[in-house]
């Protein structure tokens, strides 16, 4: 798994074609997304998941997300010394990734990293997101049951929900639950679901305290109840189509920007240069005429019309 998921990940040449031959054994973990403010206690969630899973005999493969540094792309990849507990256990597989700069929350191969832990036969796969906010909402795209973790004590955490992360929720976690001010988050949190008109479960919302395990046996049952009412009504499967439409276009805007800018930089030429910087072409016209070039698009066509505003 390791050998495979380091593949995926750096881009090796043999990537592809090793991606292509797990997929058809694909699809039968379930894979949970855990996400949320940083210091919110999601690491160690994640450890006290994986006890209750393992008490449940069931295998768990987890991905840690990292933050990169925008400038050296490198990353501390600190999870793996964190989550010690499982260290024996051959039924749990505990990976680090980079973002490598990615927004989002994941890197751009947690999806195959994710068909790697599937398709050597774990029953769960957990990713933790690295904790940056309003922009994690595509975990959604590669999860089947988005968990939002909040905590209290971190300002206006419930206004930062309202405009982004609240509305990928499946689950709600009040970590850090024996701290003044959680209950009233609780209380928010289900105030907001109500005027939504989503709040009709009772355990859509679970209070924990992930340093002593307190309701983590809880949270897992709430997360079992919903992926089994997804997939009893059919919408784990239209999800999942989703993701994979999602995942689908994401893979065709980058392999054809690739393509693109291989054969672009050569065409920036002194001319190009001297003509924007005496603002006799703009940038963008520039771009549309080399890109129009580099796909042999004819200025005439129709297509070639769009791009020159005609």
């Amino acid at each position: 798994m390791a050998r495979l998921i380091t593949l995926l990940e750096s881009g090796h040449p043999d990537a592809q074609r090793e991606g292509a031959e797990l997929f058809p054994h694909t699809g039968r973990a379930l894979v949970i997304g855990i996400t949320g403010p940083p210091g919110a206690g999601k690491s160690t969630l994640v450890d006290q998941l994986i006890a209750e899973y393992r008490r449940r005999d069931l295998s768990v493969g987890v991905l840690a997300v990292d933050p990169s540094s925008p400038f050296t792309r490198g990353a501390l990849l600190g999870d793996r010394v964190r989550l010690r507990s499982f260290v024996d256990d051959d039924h749990v597989f505990v990976r680090s990734m980079a973002n490598r700069g990615h927004m989002g929350g994941m890197s751009l191969a947690t999806p195959a990293a994710i068909r790697v832990l599937d398709a050597m036969g774990m029953d769960r796969v957990i990713v933790e997101t690295v904790g940056v906010g309003q922009s994690e909402v595509e975990i959604m795209n590669a999860v089947d049951c988005t968990v939002v973790v909040e905590v209290p004590g971190m300002g206006d955490s419930i206004q930062t929900m309202k405009a982004g992360v609240m509305e990928i929720a499946d689950q709600f976690v009040v970590n850090k639950a024996d701290r003044d001010g959680a209950s009233r988050i609780a209380q928010e949190i289900r105030r907001l679901l109500r005027e939504r008109g989503v709040g009709r479960r009772d355990n859509l919302v679970v209070s924990t305290v992930a340093s002593t395990g307190v309701g983590v046996d809880e949270l897992v049952t709430a997360i079992e109840t919903f992926l089994a009412a997804q997939r009893a009504s059919g919408e784990l499967e239209r999800r999942r189509v989703r993701q994979l439409h999602t995942e689908l276009e994401r893979h065709v805007s980058q392999k054809a920007q690739h393509r693109v800018m291989a054969g672009l930089h050569s065409k920036v030429t002194e001319d190009i240069l001297n003509a924007l910087q005496h603002r006799t072409r703009d940038p963008e016209s520039i771009a549309a005429a080399l890109i129009d070039e580099s796909l042999n698009v004819d200025a005439n066509s129709p297509v070639g019309a769009r791009r020159a505003g005609r």
